[in-house]
């Protein structure tokens, strides 16, 4: 087939076209048709189908994460019972306002029974946190070194919460520098803790 012929070709007369150019121009709109099909159509599609997959691979993976929750719901509840019988038996060893004065009692006993003298015994103002109130007392005393250990496992020995803070340690007014076995002075903040109802955390 020769150029000149494809200036002869009749556009209205379509049907006479030799085959090779019928199937050259069938070809050229199926392609034409092809991408004005992928860009108007399939082309969203794809993106939609991606953001599906994606949505799909998120959901699997939430899915998993809810089904070994799910698979170990009996051992959270039974953790969580633990934890609320943790929590009670906490909330015994804080005592009650009834009891408190009984408290400040057996910590000057402590300190008695580990051999030091009180210089100062000097409850603070209660102090009121989210459901249970802090009663510091100002303590100093004096004695050996050991005796202050002594001490100290006294308080943790008692059946309810005491802690110590801000501890101190220096020489006693008039005793020898190094000195063996001389006495020292042990000033210290001693918290004791009162449990409070729901009424008076709401205070």
């Amino acid at each position: 087939m020769e150029l000149s012929e494809l200036n002869e070709l009749d556009l209205r007369d379509v049907g006479d076209w030799p085959t090779l150019i019928k199937s050259i121009v069938i070809l050229i709109a199926c392609l034409g048709i092809g991408v004005a099909v992928y860009y108007l159509d399939t082309q969203d599609q794809l993106a939609r189908l991606e953001r599906e997959q994606a949505k799909e691979l998120e959901l699997r993976q939430s899915f998993e994460i809810k089904q070994r929750k799910a698979a170990n719901l009996e051992a959270y509840r039974q953790q969580l019972e633990e934890m609320r019988e943790s929590f009670g038996a906490m909330l015994r060893q804080l005592p009650d306002k009834t009891e408190v004065a009984a408290l400040l009692v057996d910590v000057s006993q402590t300190g008695l029974a580990a051999g030091l003298e009180f210089e100062l015994f000097q409850p603070q103002g209660e102090q009121s946190k989210d459901f249970y109130a802090e009663l510091p007392i100002n303590i100093r005393v004096t004695g050996r070194y050991h005796d202050f250990g002594s001490f100290i496992s006294g308080l943790a020995a008692l059946p309810r919460i005491v802690t110590i803070h801000d501890v101190k340690i220096a020489n006693a007014a008039g005793a020898e520098t190094g000195a063996e076995g001389s006495k020292l002075s042990l000033q210290a903040t001693v918290k004791t803790y009162r449990y409070l109802d729901e009424v008076a955390a709401k205070k």
